[in-house]
């Protein structure tokens, strides 16, 4: 074996022994800098000692002293420099529960308590107070000496929901997402795998964390597709959450203001326990939406075709009150496409068949699949033809346009060019403290966060995604508009939306105008059981590439004849082979794409299929990639 490329890092922390809140009276008395050293402590429970240095620079005597006085107790931990962990958080106190989150709670503590398996679904409505039952639960798990796993799609987008964490468990937690450095992910590793931490929050690989006697897992915005891993090893962090717990006999607590059908469908038959929160934590009701016809409002003030009229107004009514808007438009950069006025050409990128993005700070265009850029051209490249101009608008625009609208306004853009992590974090944190009046931001803004002011959110093109050639992309536009819907009006001051829309009378624009979720599956599931997809079936796709079309079409041909071949040895099993025939995609990275669907109404007939065919998928032709995914998530 090798030796360790990683040594583990030791922190000093100090816990409050059991007694010493009790002699906390007296001390003030004789020896009043020890003792606000000693509440500080007695208040978190446990601290490191670098953070009580911030208290007393005398931290580490004092902390000697009450230690000699047997009133804590100071403990070596491995601790991760994780950003994190950058500032002090204040601990808080559970609130009083709605009577909807103390029933919710009562059903979950009493399985943690008797033991044994159970799947439940939350379905909580923006503002419904979820997380307080997801903390009850923990505390209850933790009680019971058992630990839990917390799954969130984007940890890296939401500090804020790791210091709320924080502020009700301390920081005796690992955090698990993609910004650790190896150090950092090993250490984490490591404190779950020897017990010292029980509760870990992390993104979907945190799946597999080494959490000793797990009993509960809990799977944060179960319906978000970044739970779903499709490439190397596919898996969905959902489903394999339901598993491991099924399997360790733990406690499994889905949570949605929008669930997936899947599990809609699946609590529907009772494979999960539904537990409704159909009102808001605070007196305050779900935002007014409303829907704007673009095809009636074609341009707004400065003959702009962005703002229509109905969202200026909005807007301007909304900042004369001194209270904050946010802003949703699901595609950044300045345009989606160039194009040529002359020849009509699209300009596109080399190695993916879409259009390049044009952006503008900096000025190139950007392939937002592959990532490459390129200088703007002065002339098109097909008929030299200067006459090239953006159609569309991007983030980018959507904020020149907002200045030019609102000059005296403090205006923001949050999307992936401004970057992820603590840099978006800062925006946010602007935004909370009253910096910013304006945000505008693709799906980052649509995440779970609280900001008190926000009273109006307005979605430029509510029709982004809709027409996807993909099953989902109703579902997907539905649940996007409900959940950023759901960021206006979260605290004392009424909320608006404002939705701008080519397709007003679309079921998933109608009902999510409605907050109707029950309408809109009821509608989405109708016509799946019809077609015969998820959940009333199963899929599986086989896709290849390769970066020679020819090669690539002749083992995609030699694959499908396999599985026909198979198909009639088995007495054609009741599975449709659909295709093959170029991904919607058709190449991606400079790879040409093709796929094959495989869809049946049980698992298992898809399985008898392609066992046959498996040593052809694991050993394709030289410089052909052949990939299988089982309940893909994307079709593009």
């Amino acid at each position: 074996l090798h030796s360790p490329r990683l040594k583990t890092r030791r922190q000093q922390w100090v816990c409050a022994r059991t007694d010493a809140r009790d002699e906390l009276e007296s001390m003030w008395r004789r020896a009043p800098r020890r003792a606000e050293l000693l509440k500080r402590i007695v208040d978190a429970r446990e601290i490191a000692l670098q953070d009580l240095r911030t208290v007393s620079p005398r931290a580490a005597a004092f902390v000697r002293r009450l230690e000699t006085d047997r009133l804590v107790k100071v403990v070596d931990r491995d601790r991760p420099q994780d950003p994190f962990f950058s500032r002090q958080v204040a601990r808080d106190e559970p609130p009083v529960l709605t009577e909807e989150q103390a029933a919710a709670s009562k059903r979950i503590n009493g399985r943690l308590t008797r033991g044994g398996y159970e799947g439940f679904l939350i379905h909580g409505i923006t503002g419904s107070g979820k997380t307080e039952v997801y903390f009850s639960a923990i505390a209850t798990a933790h009680a019971l000496g058992r630990g839990t796993l917390v799954l969130v799609p984007e940890i890296a987008l939401t500090p804020q929901l790791v210091e709320r964490y924080r502020a009700r468990f301390g920081d005796a937690l690992a955090v698990l997402h993609s910004g650790l450095t190896d150090r950092e992910r090993f250490e984490q590793w490591q404190l779950l795998r020897q017990g010292k931490l029980t509760v870990a929050v992390g993104v979907r690989s945190a799946v597999f964390a080494p959490i000793e006697n797990l009993g509960l897992i809990v799977v944060d915005e179960e319906h978000d597709s970044s739970f779903k891993q499709e490439r190397g090893f596919n898996y969905h962090a959902r489903d394999l959450a339901l598993l491991r717990a099924a399997r360790c006999g733990a406690v499994a607590v889905l949570g949605s203001a929008t669930p997936s059908l899947e599990s809609h469908h699946n609590a529907e038959i009772g494979k999960l326990t539904r537990l409704e929160l159909l009102h808001r934590a605070t007196a305050q009701q779900l935002p007014q939406v409303e829907v704007t016809n673009l095809a009636q409002h074609h341009s707004g003030p400065g003959a702009q075709t962005i703002f229509s009229g109905p969202l200026f107004n909005a807007v301007k009514t909304t900042l004369s009150r001194g209270e904050q808007v946010i802003l949703f438009l699901n595609r950044r950069g300045f345009a989606p496409s160039l194009h040529c006025g002359g020849c009509g050409e699209v300009i596109r990128c080399r190695s993916c068949a879409v259009s390049l993005t044009l952006h503008r700070k900096p000025l190139r265009l950007v392939c937002h699949y592959c990532g490459a850029a390129r200088p703007v051209p002065e002339q098109c490249p097909e008929c030299s033809a200067p006459a090239l101009k953006p159609v569309g608008h991007g983030t980018q625009k959507a904020e020149q346009v907002l200045a030019d609208l609102f000059p005296q306004a403090r205006i923001a853009r949050l999307d992936r060019d401004v970057g992820g992590g603590l840099k978006a974090e800062k925006i946010l944190e602007r935004l909370r403290q009253g910096k910013i009046d304006i945000l505008i931001g693709t799906q980052m803004v649509t995440k779970g966060h609280d900001f008190p002011k926000v009273t109006l959110v307005g979605v430029i093109t509510a029709d982004v995604g809709l027409h996807l050639p993909d099953f989902r992309a109703a579902e997907r536009t539905f649940q996007l508009l409900t959940q950023v819907a759901g960021r206006a009006g979260r605290t004392d001051l009424p909320g608006r939306a404002l939705i701008q829309t080519y397709n007003p009378h679309h079921p998933a624009i109608e009902l999510a105008q409605t907050h109707d979720y029950l309408g809109f599956a009821q509608t989405e599931l109708a016509a799946r059981r019809e077609l015969g997809y998820p959940p009333y079936g199963r899929l599986a796709a086989l896709r290849l590439n390769s970066a020679e079309p020819d090669k690539l079409e002749s083992a995609v041909r030699a694959l499908f004849v396999a599985l026909r071949s198979a198909w009639q040895a088995l007495g054609q099993p009741k599975v449709e082979l659909l295709g093959p025939a170029p991904a919607p995609l058709s190449m991606l990275q400079g790879r040409y794409r093709w796929h094959i669907l495989l869809r049946a109404q049980h698992h298992r007939e898809i399985r008898r299929l392609l066992a046959p065919v498996i040593p052809q998928i694991e050993s394709p032709p030289k410089g052909v990639r052949i990939s299988l995914d089982i309940d893909p998530v994307y079709m593009l």
